[in-house]
């Protein structure tokens, strides 16, 4: 049932009734038809919704939406669809919102006025009328058409629950008012109205637009229809609002508060300030500043490039205001440029005995090492600069690289400093950061002489053979700048920006091994190795040395500790067989706690450790004696090989499995280069023995393994040719090598032993496994002449040039009178 109504001043409604005949109760929404047109053209709202009877300007450059207002403000229909889209979704294609990306509700606007000049945006004005619901799209291209089902609100009755509803959203309002002046006017001008009361929905729509909600809160607000429930919704939105506001304003004061004080501290410093400067009791900061560098100035001695630049600085360091972010660069860059020793040198000590006695004083064994050190200090000395040359201590871990510096910088009276650049990848360590990037700092070495204090110091860089390289430079190319004597007179680093000598520097370098430094690098050093410590040297460093630091370090007394000669031997050939001496030292530190804890325990007053009670203390042993060259055993040699870490040695073993037909395999984790070895030895082997019919079946008929033990550690090098033929010769001829014998030699296919390195590793390795016999290639004789005594003493040494040779003193019973010779002449 339908009911039509009309007045000169409201546009004709239809009021639809309930299947009882009822007509809508007050605050209820009806339908409107024959009012506003069927179909609508939509403008699509970006950032926030229009609500019923608000005047809406608009700038338009979209060119449909430009051509479709012009001719709709044209036609008698002068209506458009004004509705809020949603965000598009990301992967869209298109740039103008359609149809699915529109809210289903949104008001119906009349154009007041169109204001078109070409080539420009449109203006319009735009009066918001009612609400309308999206019942379908009817076009999207060139502009969006939609069918519109519109909705306007019912003649409002005198209702308790509304006007209760509508006072507490004007109270809202005036909290907000109070708190937040945002549209005070607008919101003073709508209150002051007397039909406020009287329309509930005009109300929750205005105090909706007057907030600073988010754009799909106000939808929400806009989609409501039903007034009572807009009143509610509009409500918790004030509240929030309110919330909003008064925390805002709670920061607000605090900041302001906190800057007030802030800029009274500041008057107040200022004041001082002026008062202190008007008595003469202090300058103000920058001149303090500026004075305390004129003094450093005058007492370095800088180049002229320094000069110049320091000047530059000071000059602008007078000119800029100490609040700016310039000042404190330009200070710390002064900062360091006068903190550095220009000039400054320490005076050299030339006393070449005074430097042997604190070698020596300082170190047992390494008789050479010494001697090589004396001799280029004592050229330095002629030479009145101890410059030129750079140093480089190779040798495995603990054997006294670091100390050894320590005592060459005692020994000519300079300061001493030492760094490691072991993993260090970034080239911007050794030579500095630019001073654009934030934190920039000088590069190690300028660090370093700021550290000493003076322009010769003895600069010892540890681990240079482990330095590393990646996308942020080669630290290793930068460092030929710092070591090259040709370059390092003018050494630039990138923070400085101004060239510094470090020419007067000597620098020592250290390293575990040669193969892994660069070579332009390696060439620039004088190379000294350090090969490590035989068991009688070892015992007098425990002595000398390791024990009486440790007993003190850890509060024992002689007569609370005594360790015996016997037992260092024990505790050095069952815990401590490296080439240095760290194990030995830390056998010693477990030692020396036990005691202090059965001192302090009250068991026992004094220990005595004797080679009885050395397991007691330190638990099983470490190394076990191997005897097996006690017990020598067809198919198995002892070759001498050198590591990282000093001399070892190692077996090689060799056995065979009848299967009919010849074969040949290699075990034991070996290098490309021991492999090539064995093959070398097997292939030589079976051509020496192919006129012995036992030993060609015995290759035409079995397969034939060779393994050197430990496969868990990787072996490679080019000296075990001759041990591993020997191995095949003695598994071939079921007869076993000399006892107590160790060779090592490369191998020819044609049967040539050629030589090898590490002879004095080697050598030491083979005294520490009680050899007595040792085979060496004819080339090394003179490298073994040059070994001290106490090392050669108690080996015998063979020299060969021939596989044939060795056949002979490995083999006693093959012994011949050339090898007795031979012999005779060793």
């Amino acid at each position: 049932m339908v009911d039509k109504s009309a007045t000169a001043d409201t546009p004709e409604v239809e009021v639809v009734r309930d299947a009882n005949g009822e007509a809508p109760a007050a605050g209820q929404l009806v339908l409107a038809r024959d009012v506003f047109p069927p179909t609508l053209p939509v403008i699509p709202l970006i950032q926030r919704p229009v609500f019923p009877k608000m005047t809406v300007p608009m700038m338009l450059d979209d060119e449909p939406l430009r051509t479709m207002l012009i001719e709709t403000a044209k036609s008698n229909a002068k209506f458009v669809g004004l509705v809020l889209a949603r965000r598009p979704a990301s992967g869209e294609h298109h740039d103008r919102p359609r149809g699915a990306d529109l809210y289903s509700v949104g008001v119906v606007a009349e154009i007041l006025q169109v204001a078109a000049v070409p080539g420009s945006p449109v203006q319009v004005l735009l009066g918001a009328q009612e609400r309308f619901r999206i019942t379908g799209v009817l076009q999207e291209d060139p502009h969006l058409v939609v069918k519109a089902e519109y909705i306007v609100e019912a003649d409002m009755s005198p209702n308790e629950d509304l006007k209760a509803y509508s006072l507490a959203v004007i109270k809202s309002l005036k909290d907000l008012m109070q708190i937040h002046p945002l549209h005070k006017e607008e919101l003073k001008l709508f209150m002051s109205q007397s039909s406020t009361l009287s329309e509930p929905g005009r109300l929750a729509d205005i105090a909706a637009a007057l907030t600073t909600a988010e754009a799909a809160e106000q939808q929400d607000i806009l989609e409501a229809v039903r007034v009572r429930e807009r009143l509610r919704k509009v409500l918790v939105l004030l509240q929030k609002e309110i919330s909003v506001a008064r925390l805002q304003n709670q920061i607000s004061k605090q900041i302001e508060e906190k800057l007030s004080k802030q800029q009274r501290d500041f008057f107040l410093r200022e004041q001082l300030k002026a008062i202190k400067k008007e008595l003469g009791l202090e300058k103000e900061g920058k001149e303090t500043e500026v004075e305390r560098f004129e003094k450093r100035i005058q007492a370095l001695t800088l180049s002229a490039e320094a000069r110049e630049k320091v000047d530059e600085e000071l000059e602008k360091l007078r000119l800029l205001e100490p609040a700016s972010p310039e000042f404190n660069v330009s200070r710390t860059y002064l900062d360091w440029l006068t903190i550095l020793p220009w000039g400054v040198f320490t005076k050299d000590s030339y006393d070449i005995r005074k430097a042997e006695r604190i070698l020596n004083r300082d170190h047992y064994g390494l008789e050479d090492v010494k001697q090589r050190i004396l001799e280029f200090l004592a050229v330095g000395m002629l030479k009145g600069d101890i410059t030129g040359s750079i140093l480089c201590f190779v040798g495995p871990p603990g054997v006294g690289k670091t100390s050894l510096g320590q005592s060459i910088a005692r020994s000519i009276g300079r300061n001493f400093f030492r760094f490691s650049v072991g993993g260090i990848r970034d080239e911007a360590e050794i030579k500095g950061h630019r001073r654009t990037y934030i934190g920039a700092l000088p590069g190690k070495f300028i660090q370093v002489m700021r550290t000493c204090k003076s322009a010769n110091p003895v600069i010892m860089i540890d681990e240079i053979d482990k330095i590393g390289a990646s996308y942020q430079g080669d630290p290793a190319s930068a460092l030929l700048e710092v070591l090259d004597p040709a370059q390092n007179r003018d050494f630039l680093d990138h923070y400085l920006d101004v060239r510094f000598d470090l020419s007067h520097v000597f620098f020592i370098c250290t390293a575990n091994q040669l193969d892994t430094i660069p070579r332009p690098l390696l060439d620039r050093m004088e190379v000294i190795r350090l090969s490590g410590y035989i068991l009688r040297e070892k015992m007098e460093i425990a002595r000398r040395f390791l024990l009486p630091r440790q007993m003190k370090e850890h509060g024992l007394t002689k007569g609370r500790l005594t360790i015996t000669a016997p037992a260092i031997a024990a505790i050095i050939d069952g815990y401590a067989r490296e080439p240095g001496v760290r194990s030995l030292e830390n056998a010693i530190k477990r030692i020396c706690r036990k005691v202090a804890r059965r001192v302090v325990e009250k068991t026992a007053r004094r220990v005595r450790v004797t080679p009885a009670n050395v397991e007691e203390l330190l638990g099983k042993r470490v190394f076990t004696d191997d005897r097996a060259h006690d017990r020598p055993t067809a198919g198995v040699v002892m070759g001498l090989a050198w590591t990282s870490l000093g001399g070892d040695t190692l077996f090689v073993e060799a056995t065979a499995v009848a299967t009919g037909k010849p074969g040949f395999k290699q075990t034991g984790q070996l290098g490309d280069v021991m492999v090539e070895s064995s093959e070398i030895a097997y292939t030589y082997v079976r051509a020496l023995l192919r006129d012995d019919d036992v030993a060609r079946t015995f290759f035409a008929e079995h397969y034939v393994h060779l393994h050197v033990p430990a496969g868990a550690t990787p072996k490679d090098g080019p000296s075990a040719g001759i041990t591993m033929a020997t191995a095949l010769y003695s598994l071939v001829k079921a007869r076993p090598v000399k006892a107590r014998l160790a060779m090592t030699g490369e191998l020819t296919l044609k049967g040539r032993v050629m030589p090898i390195g590490g002879v004095k590793e080697k050598t030491i390795a083979a005294r520490r496994a009680k050899v007595r016999d040792l085979i060496f290639p004819e080339g090394n004789r003179k490298d073994v002449d040059d070994l001290p005594a106490h090392i050669r003493r108690g080996l015998t040494f063979h020299f060969v040039e021939r596989f044939e040779q060795v056949v002979d003193l490995a083999f006693p019973a093959r012994r011949t009178r050339r090898t007795a010779l031979a012999e005779r002449r060793t």
